[in-house]
């Protein structure tokens, strides 16, 4: 203890002046006696700096030993960090500052650490992994796309080669034997999306041989299959687990359910003809005679006109069997879809097929599909093939699969206001580390108008004026049609620009390398807000840095301050402006229709800028974000209690799901 206090006071005053600065008093505590760890860190770097490359990977293949020895992983701890510093500095050119390794050592004790946009959180993620694959049963590091985890992985790859470590990488299209080879390594990147499915898959094969040996010629034959067809799980026991972007996978993704669907049947594929009439037919009701609407909880509810309606309406001849109540659904839901759901906003065509744009990263997120019906909606409104809502054969959500982690931390720039929801569930606390250097980011007065008009106008004679000057501008939307719209205006004033939407994924990095240079306009969705790093090219300093415009606020805070964060990197200069409408979504879902509306109709001929209208934003964002987490906790509490019963009947609560 006298040791450990003695490091403390060995602690540079800068580094303790920021902790007391940034981190709330319940976690100053942690901060301060982890920061105590590193002098004991620095002081094996001039031992460690003298070895050769071979002689630094045989230090590492000792701690291994001795890790798989029993020694406690946190004894470890100083000569790990250590090892896997010098080897940062001398594969990479890269050193951790002392702040990541703070964000290292908070992230092996379970923590979901906020580092700031710039602070290399994926160089930092490779110190708790690096410990945690000493004990050699296996690491995972969940990003959100394969892209990022491909990235990432060969970044860091040679960190983890240097010190005789193998990692591994799980990408979408990858066959079974070279998931089962990428697992098997001591480090494993790939997306929650691909680990969760691998789950799933795993689980029905396990069935599927424990069924086959349940018979005398399964159990003779069970040997001789597994050999032939190499059937055998590719995932190992739940070890350790580190989820990139916390905040959106654990969060705002949490209760997204990942589903290997079962095959169709007879009556499934006679709904498809019910999704198409219901499609066809929508434009015929109308709100306040045949529905009413909802806005709060976003459905649709037949009136006794629009029921009398649905029955006169002419259907086909397969709608026979069909009951009216059915018919009555499908109506409401294609009135929600085509109110809610709207193309390049949730969802892009491509070739043929619905792809949802996830709202909080902005990317195309493969493979995921709405539930209830609504996926099965679009496809109608749309015109495209309508895949059958088939059962489920597997079921899992992202939360469920973490919770089954002995081991649980996590990085993102945003996550202090998910703080309770964090510790709640996930028993992580979360820890805001401080930055390597003061943040300089200047916010600019926010700008409310009465209309998007006026709004868009706004934004484009701003973007003008610093073009002009020669400063680069990060210009955020929330959805792919507005960036689009945006785009328009730009170009009728001659301003040149790049586009990065889900449109334009392949040459995302591309983008953003060149966002930071001198005289560049980048026109995004939330694509630029995670993942990504922008550099200030030659000369933009000295005219203020990156100018990041935000076109719209989000539902969730979180998610401004991600694009927020692209500015004022690493103690770079930089400013920000929160551009807003009285005519946004947001209004109408935070504060009701009657309000929404009425501050609508305020605003719809109005040029002019509303001065003191942005609280009301801040007071409509608060309460979405309130209500969304309400609906996670009744939705976990749900699911809990369906485990609990189905675990007392005997069942698998990840293969015995209802449909």
């Amino acid at each position: 203890m006298a040791d450990q206090d003695l490091d403390v006071r060995r602690i540079s005053g800068g580094l303790l002046g920021r902790i007391e600065a940034i981190a709330p008093i319940n976690s100053r505590g942690r901060l301060v006696r982890w920061a105590g760890l590193l002098p004991r860190i620095a002081a094996y770097e001039p031992q460690y700096q003298k070895l050769s490359d071979r002689e630094l990977k045989k230090e590492s293949l000792s701690l291994r030993y001795r890790a798989r020895s029993g020694e406690p992983l946190a004894r470890l701890l100083p000569e790990a960090y250590a090892l896997v510093r010098e080897a940062g500095r001398r594969t990479l050119g890269m050193r951790h500052f002392d702040v990541q390794l703070l964000g290292g050592i908070a992230m092996f004790y379970r923590s979901i650490v906020e580092m700031q946009t710039g602070e290399g959180k994926t160089l930092t993620a490779t110190l708790p992994m690096y410990l945690y694959a000493l004990a050699g049963k296996g690491c995972n590091l969940a990003t959100v796309n394969d892209y990022l985890a491909k990235r990432d992985a060969d970044w860091m790859g040679p960190i983890y080669r240097a010190l005789g470590l193998s990692i591994g990488v799980i990408q979408t299209q990858q066959p079974q034997p070279e998931r089962r080879k990428a697992y098997a390594c001591d480090v494993t990147y790939g997306t929650a999306k691909e680990f969760g499915f691998d789950f799933l898959r795993d689980r029905l094969l396990l069935r599927r041989i424990q069924e086959g040996q349940g018979d005398l010629l399964g159990g003779m034959l069970a040997d001789r299959r597994d050999d032939s067809t190499n059937e055998q799980p590719v995932q190992r026991e739940p070890f350790f687990a580190l989820v990139d972007e916390a905040d959106s996978i654990l969060i705002d993704e949490a209760r997204t359910p990942l589903i290997i669907s079962a095959l169709p049947t007879e009556e499934q594929e006679l709904e498809v003809e019910c999704y198409k009439w219901a499609a066809e037919k929508v434009g015929e009701f109308i709100e306040d005679e045949d529905y009413e609407y909802d806005y709060d909880k976003k459905s649709a509810e037949l009136t006794r006109e629009g029921r009398k309606k649905a029955r006169l309406l002419p259907k086909p001849p397969e709608m026979d069997t069909v009951g009216m109540f059915h018919i009555y659904q499908y109506v409401e839901r294609a009135i929600k879809v085509e109110r809610e759901f709207h193309h390049d906003r949730q969802y892009v065509v491509v070739d043929g097929e619905i792809v949802i744009v996830d709202e909080f990263t902005g990317r195309m997120s493969e493979g995921r599909k709405w539930r209830d019906g609504i996926h099965q909606a679009v496809e109608a409104k749309q015109g495209v093939e309508v895949t059958v809502a088939t059962g489920q054969a597997a079921r899992i959500t992202v939360q469920d699969f973490f919770l089954r982690f002995q081991n649980l931390a996590g990085m993102t720039g945003t996550a202090a206001s998910s703080a309770r929801e964090m510790r709640k569930i996930y028993r992580c606390h979360v820890i805001a580390v401080p930055t390597n250097r003061p943040v300089i980011r200047q916010s600019m007065p926010p700008r409310v108008f009465g209309n998007e008009r006026s709004k868009w106008n706004a934004i484009v004679e701003e973007v003008c004026q610093l073009h002009a000057q020669g400063r680069p501008i990060l210009i955020g939307t929330r959805s792919i049609d507005k960036s689009e719209i945006l785009a328009r205006l730009l170009a009728e004033r001659q301003v040149p620009h790049k586009v990065l939407n889900a449109h334009h994924v392949e040459i995302e990095a591309e983008i953003v390398a060149e966002a930071g240079q001198l005289g560049k306009v980048t026109v995004s969705t939330n694509m630029a807000g995670r993942g990504t790093d922008i550099k200030l090219g030659e000369g933009v300093k000295e005219l203020g840095g990156l100018h990041v415009i935000c076109t719209e606020m989000h539902d969730s805070a979180r998610i401004d301050r991600q694009l927020i964060g692209r500015c004022g990197r690493q103690g770079d200069p930089g400013t920000f402006r929160q551009y807003i409408g009285l005519d946004d979504e947001l209004l109408i879902a935070g504060l009701g229709p009657k309000k929404g509306h009425k501050l609508d109709d305020l605003g719809k001929d109005a040029d002019g800028h509303f001065e003191g209208y942005e609280r009301l934003f801040k007071k409509a964002q608060k309460k979405v974000e309130q209500k969304h987490f309400r609906d996670r906790k009744a939705l976990m509490y749900f699911e809990k209690q369906r485990k609990k019963m189905q675990r007392q009947m005997g069942q698998d609560p990840y293969l015995d799901t209802p449909g």
